[in-house]
């Protein structure tokens, strides 16, 4: 039986996402629509309705005549979206510390042990995962729809400037005092500090960033190298 459409595009997008995220299809990349839909036997149709979302999450951007492009992060973008997140972010853990059970301490304890483990064995790729686990952790506990759809639509957009901030010289040290500054806050219930520890957790990252790009004489460190043909990893696609 064919697939509802709406499901076909859904699918057809968390594909897209995935290429864009693993950086096979690179920050100023053309979509090539004709061999997507060759490689993954589908019409144009779901592919489009997909890239429609896409730029509603401000992953790609539509030239007329000339097709859908993957966005590129400037320096100004993550200016201006980091005090945002940051106040959003801020929020959730304001409403984190009005809201958390006992479950809710004892969860994020277990959580901040590892990512404190992670930090004293220098394991960064382990230390990101803990991170983002205890970040949805304090959005989930805030309670709010609203919140978490705002941050989820801005991490996308960070995530295309594959940032890697716990590169920067003394910052994973730094970055795991900050975390313990928020659960501290989390577990004495005591909002204002919560929303003002996690608000300069963010602050942090920016300028973490802004000293490794510094160091690396003002450019980004090369991308790493991606195959050509952006279909490679997807030759048995189920949809």
């Amino acid at each position: 039986m064919a697939q509802p459409l709406n499901s076909l595009h859904d699918q057809v997008a968390e594909r897209l996402r995935s290429l864009i995220f693993a950086g096979e299809l690179a920050p100023g990349s053309l979509v090539d629509e004709v061999q997507l839909c060759e490689a993954w036997s589908i019409s144009r149709t779901p592919l489009r309705e997909a890239l429609k979302v896409l730029s509603a999450e401000g992953l790609v951007r539509h030239e007329p005549r000339r097709g859908c492009f993957v966005n590129e992060v400037t320096e100004q973008d993550l200016d201006d979206i980091f005090p945002v997140i940051a106040l959003l972010e801020g929020r959730c853990a304001h409403e984190a510390a009005s809201h958390a059970s006992e479950a809710d301490i004892q969860a994020m304890a277990l959580l901040h042990d590892q990512l404190q483990a992670h930090a004293q064995a220098g394991q960064i790729p382990d230390y990101y995962a803990t991170n983002y686990a205890i970040h949805e952790a304090i959005i989930a506990m805030a309670g709010n729809k609203w919140l978490a759809m705002a941050i989820g639509d801005l991490r996308k957009i960070l995530k295309l400037a594959r940032l890697q901030q716990l590169n920067a010289p003394g910052r994973l040290a730094q970055s795991l005092h900050e975390h313990m500054a928020i659960f501290s806050a989390i577990q004495a219930h005591d909002p204002p500090a919560a929303e003002a520890a996690m608000r300069e957790h963010l602050t942090q990252q920016r300028e973490a960033l802004r000293s490794l790009r510094a160091s690396q004489s003002n450019r980004w460190s090369p991308a790493p190298v991606v195959s050509q043909n952006p279909t490679s990893h997807f030759k048995a696609l189920a949809i």
